[in-house]
């Protein structure tokens, strides 16, 4: 059964995560000359502007629900590589923002668990539930979701922002057939996702997301004292 401290501080890791993620894509596309994201409202820090029913909702609970890593997707940031110089290089750069600010903010959260380890005594930290269950629950939760969110978003699947990295790096002569495949890849996706793990009892993704994100999240933990 899922505790409710558990439930609370994986809402608030989970939602300014998204939110964060979404908005930078839209600030990426609009430093390199492209308002659409402006326009509809994404560079918000509102996350009702980002919510995606299933991928930022019904998923991420299904994910808990199975004792499986919490990560997700919300509404994909609107934008047009016609306003950008370069299209190809627009769109890696407008890729890579929302994984960058998830990394951003995992190591905002290690650094502050770092300082409170070094600088509190852990009789402080006990005083208060408010304050202990900040330090050793919602600080590692909130580095680890924003290191899945980050692992997971550039898997090189539509509308993951790994596909328009994968597509800088593809021969201009194979993307029209990429582009075709894109259209069909997220449902299969999906049913890797929230399928596999159930039917077969094996998990492709969550093996990826550890050793990936688990890793990382264990070095940039391993300062505290």
């Amino acid at each position: 059964m899922i505790s409710i401290p558990y439930l609370i501080c994986s809402i608030l890791s989970f939602v300014p995560a998204i939110v964060c993620h979404e908005a930078c894509h839209g600030f990426a596309a609009y430093k390199l000359g492209d308002p659409t994201a402006q326009r509809a409202g994404r560079l918000s820090l509102n996350p009702l502007k980002h919510i995606d029913p299933f991928g930022t909702v019904i998923m991420p609970l299904l994910l808990m629900a199975m004792n499986m890593p919490v990560f997700g997707y919300a509404k994909p940031v609107p934008y047009n590589p016609a306003y950008f110089k370069d299209a190809r290089k627009g769109d890696l750069i407008v890729g890579l923002a929302g994984p960058a600010a998830n990394l951003a903010l995992a190591v905002l959260g290690a650094l502050v668990f770092t300082a409170m380890s070094l600088l509190l005594p852990v009789a402080q930290l006990a005083q208060s539930d408010v304050f202990y269950y900040f330090y050793t629950m919602f600080l590692p939760m909130f580095s680890l979701i924003n290191l899945y969110l980050m692992f997971f978003n550039l898997l090189p699947i539509p509308p993951l922002d790994g596909s328009s990295i994968f597509a800088f790096f593809l021969p201009k002569k194979y993307l029209p057939q990429y582009y075709k495949v894109q259209r069909y890849a997220m449902p299969v996706f999906l049913v890797v996702v929230l399928l596999v793990p159930y039917v077969l009892h094996f998990n492709p993704i969550g093996i990826y997301l550890d050793v990936t994100a688990g890793n990382v999240f264990d070095l940039l933990f391993s300062f505290a004292g």
